[in-house]
């Protein structure tokens, strides 16, 4: 419950809008002329300062699990381009382009890379260990000169593997310029490591959640009549980003908005009675939150309470069900059984769950394994996934919490603890 009673809030925010990028920009991106309470986030400030990020030991111990999968798979080496898995496993912040740039990890443990040769200084720059640096100068192909680098690479198997965000023209490209060799998905061996996270990751993805959790405390009360969702987001950007954070994202719905789980572009301001749906992420050291809450504005009604409090009881069964050795799918099958019961569904019919359980989250947002029905594999520790079984009613409104959890030996534990009740949304 939000009472409008409660307001008390100065509207002028000039201090603060200069003092960050994403409430810098209320005015003019939000889409109405309303005067953000930034002032309501001056007392923020990092919680983050004493993050301990990944090591280059634990990166290199990341590309040995890696070569001992190759090795044990038969494959030669594994390819990967810029983004998460690059910079897990190595920890280089690359971007991509048309000019590959990628490493490559062997079965033997060697480290190998490729990028234009105007870029070779820099690229060693960024890498902590010694490495092989492969160059092409513009006027050359960079897949011969790969292809030429696999050949010369001895009498072991003639495949590679290749990182799941690797684009097709290079895997086309490869294909085509080294024919003899096999050119096939790395996904098992990555997703085998990424999967299960370390105590340094988790730590991480703590303090990602403790950002997220702070800023929807200071956000909550300042939420008032006439704010629409990009105004609400601007703030939530705004004081995760005090917080400690690095690239602040998610969204705000409101009223009918809320029924579609990614939203609607129909504008729609808070008034009384309405329904709220924040859902909102940061990263840590290069780690995720994903944190959804829902309230409604002013006094909630009885449909308002009870669609409220199935979602909560659906979090409590997928958080009960998530056991280490259940399979994934069986989370999700628990609260559909749940939800049916309640009228809801059946399967992802709506009004009802339109969408899974919940995703497995680290570096991405999304990341295998999910609480989904088709998905067999067994929840080992270490892995982390959000819990969000929303509710939702098209045309009218939709309910949705979310807090990740992480799955230890002796059962599943929360990074963020769900709120109690509609009248304590954010705990």
């Amino acid at each position: 419950m939000r009472s409008s009673s409660r307001r008390g809030f100065l509207r002028a925010g000039a201090a603060l809008a200069v003092a960050t990028p994403f409430l810098a920009r209320a005015g003019a991106d939000s889409g109405t002329s309303m005067a953000l309470p930034v002032s309501g986030l001056t007392d923020l400030s990092s919680i983050t300062a004493e993050a301990r990020f990944i090591t280059g030991a634990e990166r290199q111990s990341r590309r040995d699990k890696l070569s001992r999968l190759l090795r044990e798979n038969g494959v030669f080496a594994a390819l990967i381009e810029p983004g998460s898995s690059l910079r897990y496993f190595t920890g280089v912040e690359w971007w991509i382009s048309e000019r590959i740039t990628a490493a490559l990890i062997t079965a033997e443990g060697g480290l190998t890379f490729i990028t234009p040769a105007f870029e070779e200084s820099r690229l060693r720059e960024l890498v902590d260990v010694p490495v092989e640096v492969l160059t092409w100068e513009e006027d050359e192909d960079p897949f011969v000169i790969l292809a030429d680098w696999l050949k010369a690479s001895g009498q072991g198997p003639k495949r590679i593997a290749l990182d799941e965000a690797v684009r097709h023209f290079i895997a086309y490209r490869l294909s085509e310029s080294a024919p003899e060799w096999e050119v096939r998905s790395a996904a098992a061996e990555v997703n085998a490591c990424r999967m299960i996270k370390s105590p340094a990751e988790l730590a991480l993805m703590q303090l990602a959640n403790d950002v997220t959790v702070a800023a929807y405390s200071a956000v909550y009360p300042l939420v008032d009549r006439g704010m629409s969702g990009p105004d609400i987001t601007l703030l939530m950007h705004g004081a995760q980003a005090r917080l400690g954070a690095d690239d602040p994202s998610g969204g705000t719905q409101v009223g009918k908005g809320t029924a579609l789980p990614h939203g609607s572009r129909e504008p729609e301001t808070v008034a009384e009675g309405m329904v709220v749906l924040m859902d909102f992420g940061c990263s840590v050291g290069g780690y995720r939150s994903d944190i959804s809450r829902t309230f409604v504005y002013g006094e909630a009604d009885a449909r308002q309470r009870r669609l409220w409090n199935l979602v909560h009881r659906g979090q409590e069964i997928a958080f009960a069900a998530a056991q280490p050795g259940t399979a994934a799918g069986r989370v999700d099958a628990a609260v559909r059984k749940f939800y049916e019961a309640e009228g809801f569904g059946p399967g992802y019919q709506l009004p009802g769950l339109s969408h899974r359980t919940g995703h497995g989250i680290g570096m991405d947002v999304h990341e295998p394994i999910n609480f989904v029905g088709n998905e067999t594999a067994p929840l080992e520790p270490g892995m982390c996934l959000s819990n969000e079984p929303g509710l939702y009613a098209p045309g009218d409104y939709g309910v949705r919490l979310e807090d990740c959890l992480y799955i230890t030996a002796d059962g599943p534990r929360y990074f963020s603890t769900p709120p109690p009740s509609i009248d304590r949304p954010m705990g």
